[in-house]
């Protein structure tokens, strides 16, 4: 069985990923993205610090622990030029990570091809992981409303439109009315951004879904339990997710928090 590292940037996925692998009897070392991630978290795994601004430092530090497969996983922001390390492998990055005018979709591409021709493919953790995601129709004891329905099928409509270009994952819909796209600031700016928009009648809904060119292992969509406490304080009905493409952190969690608090969770396939 392949050895895989995870790099780890920050936020709970890369752990949760990692954990889920290991109890399938997974190898796996854990790469942490200094000030990105909280080591202490990883104390009881096999981990080593890596710096974002060199790739040559990675590439070493995957050459040393005899990885065969890679996952790339976590929030991290682009290092400042200023900042970067200049090594022969971290130059060759230069020209497409720092100087082009390319969205996050592209970067991540650009640099899964640069790993690869080093030797170090992508892993499909995905297919390993299924119980990471949703496949069932409704994940709560409350369904959606037939208003949640029509508000569900605007946003579909919408998304067929704008889910090709790099903006974000995530609509707000109202009344059958567009609040919000999710662009720099987050699913969960969004929800407290429309809220101020909200008009009487319905709730509204959030619909959180993978772009159409979206890498369907290196970036996805994901919800957590932040974003299901912003839906209740703002009041909102419940939310639609991707069946089988959005990553459902603290699964159990989340749902007994919908159940407790009369909020929908359910999923839905994008309009191909």
């Amino acid at each position: 069985m392949d050895r895989i590292g995870i790099i780890a940037g920050g936020g709970i996925l890369p752990l949760l990923i990692g954990k889920n692998l290991i109890s399938k009897n997974y190898s796996i070392s854990f790469f942490c993205i200094k000030n990105f991630v909280n080591v202490n978290d990883y104390k009881k795994y096999d981990f080593s610090e890596v710096d974002i601004r060199s790739f040559a430092s990675i590439l070493s530090s995957l050459k040393s622990k005899n990885i065969d497969r890679i996952v790339m996983v976590g929030k991290v922001s682009r290092p400042s030029i200023k900042d970067i390390k200049f090594d022969l492998n971290t130059l060759s990055l230069i020209k497409d990570f720092l100087l082009e005018s390319k969205g996050d979709d592209q970067l991540l591409k650009i640099i899964s091809i640069f790993f690869k021709k080093k030797g170090y493919p992508l892993f499909d953790w995905k297919s390993v992981c299924q119980d990471l995601f949703a496949s069932c129709d409704h994940l709560t004891i409350l369904k959606p409303s037939q208003i949640a329905y029509k508000n569900l099928k605007k946003g579909l409509d919408t998304f067929k439109i704008i889910g090709k270009a790099d903006l974000g994952q995530s609509i707000i819909i109202q009344n059958q009315l567009i609040l919000g796209v999710e662009s720099i600031e987050g699913t969960d700016e969004l929800i407290k951004r429309c809220a101020d928009y909200k008009r009487k009648q319905d709730r509204g809904i959030l619909l959180k879904l993978s772009k159409y060119n979206q890498h369907n292992v290196l970036d996805l969509p994901a919800i957590g339990i932040k974003t299901l406490l912003n839906i209740k304080h703002f009041l909102y009905e419940g939310l639609f997710i991707e069946k089988n493409e959005c990553i459902i952190l603290e699964k159990e969690k989340i749902i007994n928090f919908c159940n407790e608090n009369n909020l929908f969770l359910s999923t839905i396939k994008k309009i191909d």
